[in-house]
């Protein structure tokens, strides 16, 4: 399995854009499987948090070409990030049961 957070904090201006680019990748993903996508929004209602797990490697490949997620992407890094994305690659130590 790999699991991967990125987190970032967009412009105040761009934030509501930005949950909007994300609903239209999510429905696209929402068509796939093989892996499971969170993102969730930091108090501060700019800073959002991605968390994916993936299968394998192929599976996550697959995933990061899906065109409405290109677009994401490429809006989201041209909107003016107050900072770099944070990619972290995450191991798993234990878990009792996944909530979804």
């Amino acid at each position: 399995m790999i699991t991967v957070k990125v987190t970032y904090t967009v412009q105040p201006a761009f934030a509501q854009q930005n949950l909007e680019n994300i609903r239209r990748f999510m429905k696209d993903f929402r068509e796939m499987e093989g892996f499971q996508y969170a993102v969730y929004t930091s108090a501060d209602g700019n800073t959002f948090t991605h968390i994916s797990h993936h299968n394998d490697a192929a599976v996550q490949q697959r995933v990061l070409a899906v065109p409405s997620f290109l677009a994401f992407q490429q809006q989201r890094d041209a909107s003016g990030l107050t900072g770099e994305p944070q990619i972290e690659v995450l191991h798993l130590a234990d878990v009792v049961r996944p909530i979804i």
